[in-house]
């Protein structure tokens, strides 16, 4: 399970330091895309496996659907952490989500998300909001 938020640095060859905590969950491998929200998306192989059912079963008639696909395969890399933790961020992953130096690193639940620090900031304010906007979720 992928809880809590950690502030890390992109190194210059672009590696990213994967925190201790998620490592285990990660160690036979990880997939990480392009977000829904200008970041990105780190999975578990068995993760991304179960993402992967679910939008392969969406209708191939559907525009929507066929776009949703592209963003999600098209920029899908599947990488194995190195003895440090550290996986290597393609160029044009880091260059979709504005990833540059500093990156935050998110957990979901089920996944990950990889912030650049500037833009998680109000992400995370809206997060600590009011939340009066979430009644109609019915939480």
């Amino acid at each position: 399970m992928f809880l809590s938020e950690y502030e890390h640095t992109i190194d210059d060859k672009g590696r990213l330091t994967i925190p201790a905590k998620y490592r285990p969950y990660l160690a036979a491998g990880m997939v990480i895309t392009r977000g829904l929200d200008r970041n990105l998306m780190a999975f578990s192989l068995e993760g991304f496996e179960e993402l992967a059912a679910r939008v392969n079963g969406l209708p191939w008639g559907d525009s929507r659907a066929r776009e949703f696909r592209r963003r999600i395969f098209s920029g899908a890399v599947d990488l194995i952490p190195d003895r440090q933790g550290r996986v290597l961020l393609p160029p044009y992953l880091r260059k979709f989500a504005g990833i540059q130096a500093d990156v935050v690193i998110v957990g979901l639940h089920d996944h990950l998300e990889i912030w650049s620090s500037d833009a998680w900031a109000p992400v995370r304010d809206a997060a600590e909001g009011d939340g009066q906007h979430w009644e109609e979720l019915g939480i």
